[in-house]
């Protein structure tokens, strides 16, 4: 199950915009130079590997660049005209140094390390679904409360931010589009497909677009990451399982699961944010970090190629009018520290273990500029154990879960998120990425009282809008005497919690 795979991986945010510089032309051109006439010459066994080529954004650059691909040995998949980026297809080892040397090229790289051919599964195991037993219990403590929904008993995030209360004063605008970038949404859930968006659906595996009936779905109900968070932004208030946090706006769905691995590759999200933001979204929630590296440093080539694309693309949605929502990881990274362990990257292949900068190597999307970062909480309004955060990088908060320290008071007792699952079904999960798509809900009731809202405004008012957290007084959540993470900053703005945990309710007052 990639998804939640994806927010292990989860990022970061702000601080990005420093090193990044400025918008679309942050990285310097190639040095001009002719592509070496043998470069056409593949080596026979080398693997395939996939690619993005940066260039300067005017089209006769655009179209001089695209000449020379075949040249160093390559083949044209889709060009980005709007934004300069070109995916291409190459087996030869040298394609992306050979690019790099080519005029109007600003930057190069692959966006994998194990061929285009490769397979295998990312086992994702952190789900519990909600047996008929189960549901029967929740279902009947929710019968005792007027106008919930049957298993919203169990919904303890939504009362941690007043999204209940909310629903009754404004559930949101059927003109506002939450996109959910993801492993795929099964639109036929009766929870969701009352609020599902099939003409702003696609999906995006590869770097193209496939808007066909169904392409946005995902492939095997192991695949239920996508749906999970669909149904925590806009499950109905229909008198069926659950209810979402803006229950009257669209969502729709993006898939950019790669089929053979469950991957988020480069080319994919580059992919599912121009088509957002060709499609008239107003917010993308983003659960997952880029594949293959969990930190793209900006001293790698190819690493610095990924950031550039993605970043790009992304701009390039905000400049469209769409927020883009992302969760901060769920390692228990500092990612307002010196230096940081990454020891699963990169996951298409071998991990190595590295120690790098988090303000010079980052997570994409998340820590991309004009992304808001999102941390997890637990019922008691705590940082969950495994979010990670930042002071200056964090920009709120909201819940996500915390199955070990903060057990709610539900029927089924569990301190995690439940929500729609494929097939009909119904599941609890926990992470950033249950975090992240609480905060899109509330940005898409912002929106929905705001409709001529900027996405910068957006941001400033979901932090407006959020309760200010102080940092705990101790932070040790096994009670074995260490302090298990250090939140920094003051009552109003921290580490742990941003500005604040997302208020719902707040939000349509």
């Amino acid at each position: 199950m990639a998804h939640l795979r994806s927010r292990r991986r989860l990022a970061l945010a702000v601080p990005v915009a420093l090193s990044l510089t400025a918008s679309l032309g942050f990285l310097p051109a190639a040095a001009s130079a002719a592509p070496r006439a043998e470069s056409a010459a593949q080596a026979v066994d080398a693997p395939a590997l996939s690619y993005v080529v940066n260039t300067k954004l005017d089209r006769r650059t655009i179209e001089s660049v695209k000449k020379a691909v075949p040249a160093a040995g390559g083949t044209v998949v889709v060009t980005y005209e709007k934004i300069g980026v070109i995916v291409v297809h190459s087996s030869n080892p040298d394609f992306a140094k050979e690019m790099r040397e080519i005029r109007g090229v600003q930057s190069a790289g692959a966006t994998r390390t194990a061929p285009l051919t490769a397979a295998g599964t990312t086992e994702e195991g952190a789900a519990q679904f909600l047996s008929k037993e189960q549901a029967a219990k929740v279902a009947s403590a929710s019968a005792a409360t007027p106008d919930s929904e049957p298993l919203e008993a169990d919904q303890w995030d939504l009362r941690a931010i007043g999204a209940d209360k909310a629903a009754k004063i404004n559930p949101g605008s059927s003109k506002v589009t939450v996109a959910v970038i993801d492993t795929g949404v099964d639109d036929t859930h009766p929870d969701i497909a009352p609020n599902f968006s099939a003409s702003q659906s696609a999906n995006c595996d590869g770097g193209v677009a496939d808007t066909s009936e169904g392409a946005w779905r995902p492939y095997t109900a192991d695949d239920y990451h996508g749906t999970h968070v669909a149904g925590e932004i806009a499950a109905a208030r229909n008198g069926i399982g659950v209810a979402g946090v803006a229950p009257g706006v669209k969502v729709s769905s993006i898939n950019v699961t790669d089929p053979s691995n469950g991957l988020f590759y480069p080319e994919s999200v580059v992919c599912a944010f121009v088509f957002a933001a060709d499609h008239g979204v107003e917010i993308t929630n983003n659960s997952y970090y880029v594949d293959p590296w969990l930190y793209n440093c900006m001293d790698d080539p190819h690493q610095r190629a990924i950031v550039d694309a993605v970043n790009r693309a992304q701009l390039y949605a905000q400049k469209k009018g769409t927020l883009n929502v992302a969760a901060a990881g769920n390692s228990n990274h500092d990612l307002d520290s010196d230096a940081i362990v990454d020891d699963s990257s990169p996951d298409d292949s071998t991990p190595v273990e590295r120690t790098i900068d988090p303000h010079e190597c980052f997570d994409v999307p998340t820590q991309l500029p004009g992304v808001v970062t999102v941390s997890s909480t637990g019922v008691q309004n705590v940082k969950s154990y495994y979010s990670t955060y930042g002071k200056g990088v964090v920009d709120v908060a909201a819940p996500g879960g915390d199955r070990l320290y903060q057990i709610p008071d539900t029927p089924s007792k569990n301190g995690r998120i439940l929500s729609t699952m494929p097939n009909g079904g119904y599941g609890f999960l926990q992470g950033t990425s249950m975090a992240s798509p609480h905060a899109a809900g509330v940005a898409a009731l912002l929106k929905s009282k705001y409709p001529k809202a900027s996405p910068a405004q957006l941001q400033a008012l979901l932090k407006a809008q959020a309760d200010n957290t102080a940092c705990p007084a101790s932070y040790d959540q096994d009670g074995d005497g260490t302090q298990d993470a250090v939140c920094e900053g003051g009552k109003y703005v921290n580490g742990f919690y941003g500005y604040g945990i997302v208020n719902a309710l707040r939000a349509v007052k």
